[in-house]
């Protein structure tokens, strides 16, 4: 990949809301197979999606970003009525580890995670 090939991340941009909705999916994924908040999936799960959308973030963006996902999947999903239980994980995400948006529960995630930003 060249410079020429990575575009930013706006911060208005729907790319925006679907990376913190891939971070909360995958913490909330996490948490609900260790019963762990790992911090260390938020920064690598950032890095592979950013990658694969071929987009870029400032680093401190990224933090905050992170930051923010954490917030929401230990705190707002739960009074949002979204629950990320072992049996449902799965069903988030696609074979190749992208967000299922025919997924109700990613759905309401998204709505979310627009709402937040």
């Amino acid at each position: 990949m060249t410079g020429s090939d990575i575009n930013e991340v706006s911060n208005a941009s729907d790319a925006r809301a679907e990376l913190l909705c891939f971070l909360v999916a995958t913490v909330a994924a996490s948490h609900s197979l260790t019963c762990e908040w790992r911090v260390d999936n938020l920064v690598e799960s950032c890095r592979i999606w950013l990658r694969r959308n071929r987009l870029w973030m400032d680093w401190l963006e990224r933090v905050r970003l992170g930051q923010l996902a954490l917030k929401i999947a230990q705190r707002d999903l739960k009074g949002a009525g979204i629950a990320v239980r072992q049996s449902n994980v799965q069903a988030l995400f696609t074979g190749d580890m992208q967000l299922n948006y025919s997924c109700t529960v990613i759905k309401k995630m998204l709505a979310l995670c627009k709402e937040a930003l």
